[in-house]
Formats: C-alpha cells, sequence, structure tokens
C-alpha cells in the first residue's frame, strides 16, 4: 500500500511543533520537524499572542517538509488552545494581536453578562462550562468597553482559523472550536442569536462552521512559492487540541473516561449528544464538540500549569530540569500540603509557588518551602482533583468508567499518573503522548477518504503505540488523604 503522509501543525500555549505523519498498512509513524517556542507576551499591561511569529515558525516547518520529502504531502492541518480570536478589517488585514486568555480584562465579566443573561440561560444554550477567559466573556469585555477594535473589526477568526486563513486565504470556523466560545448553540447547530444580541455583535462578523474533515482550501500560492510545499489542501481537523487529542484515544467500548493532560487537564467522556440537564448545569460540566458528531462531556482542571510555572519562578534564580523536580517530589513527604488545583489564584499569578504558599497559609496547613514539597503538592492535589471530577462525571455517565486513558504530554509523567491511579483507584492507561497529533493527522486522513471512521482512527492508533499502564497502589492511605482534600475544597467554596 502506497504511503500517505500529513503534516500536522500542533500548536500549544508553551510551544508548537511541526510534525510530519505517515500512514501505511493501517500504522502510523510520526517524525518531528521542528519545534518552536510559544508563550504569552506582554504589551503596555496586556498578554497577547505574536500569531505572526508563531506564523513564521510554521512555514519553516512547510520548508523543512519541502527539503525532506521526495513527493508533497496530501495534506496539512492546524490545531491550537481554545478560546482566543483574532479580528481582521473589511480588506482582511489584523487588527492588532490577539489577546491572550490569561489577559486580566475579562476580570469581573462573567457576573457583568450574568446581568444581561442569566448564567443558567447560558448554559441552556450552550451547554459550556463557566471559565472567566470563555471567548463570550473576551468579546463582552471588549464590547462593554467599547472597543474601536471590535466595533471596526469586519470579521473574527478563532485561534487555528487564523492560520487557516494565512495558509489558504479562506475563512471558516471549525467545529469543535466553535463549540468552546460559549456562543455556539449545540441544539441549533449554530451561533447563537440571543447571547450575539447582548454583546452587540453582528452574526455575520462569524464565520460558516464547517465539521473535522472538510477542507477548508488549497495552501496559498504565495505561501507555496514561499516554501516549495505545492498547493495541497488544508484540512480542517478537530482544531480544539483537545478535540485532536480525544480521537486519538486507544479506547473500545464504552466503559472508560479520558484525561487530557498537559498545560490543561480535561477529564471526560464522549457522548453522542450534548448533556444539559439541570445536575451538568449544577456541577459545571462542558459539552465540546467531537470528531464524527460526538460530544466531549468534560471538566477543565489547571492541569500541570502549576508545576511549569513553578519552574519558570524558580529558573530565574538556579535553573531546574522537570526531572530533577520530579525526583525532589518523589522524595518529598506524603500528603503534606495539599491545594485546590481550581482556585483562581493559580489561574496566572506573578508567582505560582508563592501563591501555592499562601493558599496553604489561607486554608490553615503549613506552607511548603521545598521545591520537592511545591511539587509533590501539586501533583497530590492534581491527583486528588481528578478523583474529585471522575465522581461527579460518573453520576451522569449512563455506563461504568472501569479504565483511565490519559493522554497527551501529561502522559509521560510516571509520578503523575501513578498518583492519578492511586487516587482513583482506576487503572491508568497512559499514550500516546502525542495525541494531539495523532488525532490532528488521522483526521485529514479520514476527511481524504484514507480511513472510514472513529473507530477505525482508535484501531489504527491501538496498532501503532504502544501504551503503559499504571495499577493503583496503597488505596487506603490516598482514601484517608482524600477526604482531607474534600474537607479542604468544602473549607474554600464557603
Amino acid at each position: 500500500m502506497t504511503a500517505s503522509q500529513f503534516v500536522a501543525f500542533d500548536l500549544g500555549a508553551e510551544s508548537g511543533r511541526t510534525i510530519l505523519g505517515t500512514l501505511q498498512d493501517q500504522r502510523l509513524s510520526l517524525r518531528e520537524l521542528s519545534r518552536f517556542p510559544n508563550g504569552m507576551i506582554n504589551i503596555l499591561g496586556h498578554s497577547h499572542w505574536d500569531v505572526f511569529r508563531l506564523f513564521e515558525q510554521m512555514k519553516n516547518g512547510l520548508r523543512l517538509c519541502a527539503s525532506e520529502l521526495t513527493g508533497k504531502p496530501d495534506s496539512i492541518s492546524v490545531d491550537t488552545w481554545g478560546v482566543d480570536f483574532a479580528l481582521l478589517a473589511e480588506d482582511g488585514s489584523f487588527l492588532g494581536l490577539p489577546f491572550a486568555y490569561r489577559d486580566s480584562r475579562t476580570e469581573g465579566m462573567m457576573d457583568e453578562f450574568y446581568k444581561l443573561i442569566s448564567r443558567k440561560r447560558v448554559y441552556e444554550l450552550t451547554g459550556i462550562q463557566m471559565l472567566p477567559f470563555n471567548s463570550l466573556y473576551q468579546l463582552f469585555a471588549m464590547s462593554r468597553a467599547r472597543s474601536p477594535l471590535l466595533q471596526t473589526a469586519s470579521d473574527i477568526l478563532f485561534m487555528p482559523d487564523v492560520f487557516n486563513y494565512l495558509l489558504t486565504g479562506e475563512m471558516k470556523s471549525e467545529f469543535t472550536f466553535a463549540t468552546t466560545s460559549q456562543i455556539y448553540n449545540p441544539t441549533k447547530g449554530n451561533w447563537d442569536g440571543e447571547l450575539l444580541a447582548a454583546l452587540e455583535i453582528p452574526g455575520t462578523k462569524l464565520q460558516e462552521i464547517v465539521s473535522p474533515g472538510a477542507t477548508i482550501g488549497r495552501l496559498h500560492q504565495t505561501q507555496a512559492r514561499d516554501t516549495g510545499v505545492a498547493q495541497v489542501p488544508v484540512i480542517a481537523c478537530a482544531s480544539h487540541d483537545t478535540g485532536s487529542a480525544v480521537a486519538a484515544v486507544p479506547a473500545q467500548g464504552k466503559e472508560w473516561a479520558y484525561l487530557s493532560s498537559g498545560t490543561w487537564s480535561l477529564m471526560g467522556v464522549e457522548m453522542t449528544s450534548p448533556v444539559l440537564t439541570e445536575q451538568a448545569y449544577e456541577l459545571n460540566f462542558t459539552n465540546e464538540g467531537g470528531v464524527a458528531g460526538t460530544f466531549r462531556f468534560l471538566k477543565n482542571i489547571m492541569g500541570l500549569w502549576l508545576v511549569q510555572q513553578c519552574k519558570k519562578s524558580w529558573d530565574k534564580s538556579t535553573p531546574v530540569s522537570y526531572d530533577e523536580l520530579t525526583r525532589l517530589a518523589e522524595a518529598a513527604s506524603p500528603f503534606s500540603f495539599l491545594v485546590d488545583p481550581d482556585d483562581m489564584s493559580f489561574l496566572n499569578p506573578a508567582d505560582m509557588p508563592e501563591a501555592i504558599r499562601a493558599f496553604c497559609a489561607r486554608t490553615g496547613q503549613q506552607t511548603p518551602e521545598s521545591h520537592g514539597d511545591i511539587v509533590r503538592c501539586a501533583l497530590e492535589s492534581l491527583a486528588f482533583k481528578y478523583r474529585f471530577v471522575l465522581e461527579r462525571l460518573q453520576q451522569i455517565y449512563p455506563h461504568a468508567i472501569r479504565t483511565l486513558h490519559v493522554i497527551g504530554g501529561g502522559a509521560k509523567s510516571e509520578l503523575l499518573n501513578q498518583f492519578t491511579a492511586n487516587a482513583t483507584g482506576l487503572p491508568v492507561i497512559a499514550g500516546p503522548t502525542e495525541a494531539t497529533a495523532i488525532g490532528n493527522i488521522m483526521v485529514q486522513a479520514l476527511g481524504l477518504g484514507h480511513v472510514s471512521s472513529l473507530a477505525e482512527i482508535r484501531a489504527i492508533v491501538r496498532d501503532s503505540f504502544e501504551p503503559v499502564s499504571y495499577e493503583p497502589r496503597e488505596i487506603e492511605k490516598w482514601d484517608r488523604a482524600y477526604s482531607r482534600f474534600t474537607t479542604m475544597l468544602a473549607q474554600v467554596s464557603q
């Protein structure tokens, strides 16, 4: 069978990559062509994304592709982090750099918006969990401030749509990403007019929504000349990175949950339709679009952001590797300190170690001082939050959850994976670590007819990548500590 080759751009909040996927004889192999840093940039006190620098890095990846392939790739696709967007003028030019979701301008915007449309009504319309950085509240912050950029804008493009536009010149919005915005109505299958009216934003500023696997267009001739890559199709993958990652979960049947583990942790199950019940609203679960008409019923958890930001703070004085931090955490005393990873004080603090110490002090605990104590606190607290969310997920999901699949970069964290198995009492199957790139590539293959279904995608993933399994240990000790954790959560929620 002739090999098919696909280029995946996987853009995360911390780094981006160009991945070449080769599909042959129902096996997929990956090769990383380039990796480049990403991160928020501060401009006059506001956080932004430098999309033009990122796009230059993507073009460098295409140049490497052109120099290393004897033929041309079958297609190209882009996935990114969620909720952020760019504003374009009528002539197609950009109105400034996109804001980053951790920017402070959305503080208080949820409560202000609920004066126009109630919190419960927003959930009824969208099925999306209430998070202060959702696109809805970002747009409301701009609308409320009478932003001249928003008023001037002819088009709103979400982040993967931005790069698809730069690649092709075509403007579309992809389904899985559109659903994360909290302005998409899954019952109507389109942007919600009631929410747009409250935002005072015409629906004409938003784009036609296309399904995962749809062709956006072909690589624009200017980009083809600049990179040496032929004018191949640019495909809409599941362009919200978690959507791509979940498509690559190597699971069978229905008795499983997933944990997409990285800067953010996203824990959920796969449903055939959105869950818009009172219970789902009260528990603040979200319904995000998936591949082949599925919905990802999940909850966001702060994730490895806590450890990443601790390392960033410590590196200012004495650089330390993640391997060393893991060794120190493993050697630290268990269950000495606990935090709620989703406390808003951890969203974007100037000093994450100090924020963790402050939380411990506020909740009547001793304060962790050493690197090992702080990292162990973060990892144990994450594992306990996974159990907390999983218990509530099981209240709604109609099938027993007997296995937890951990995918994404966090699947490489042996210590966190073992903690997760211990805390949840479930076997953890870790991998593939490159789930997002794999899902990106396999949805391209689906769109071009090389595979026929989501089930076939997952069968190929199972046959192509070897997972690592973790069995629960010391369950009684973890149960006792979990009781302390839930008591602490109840305390901070009062």
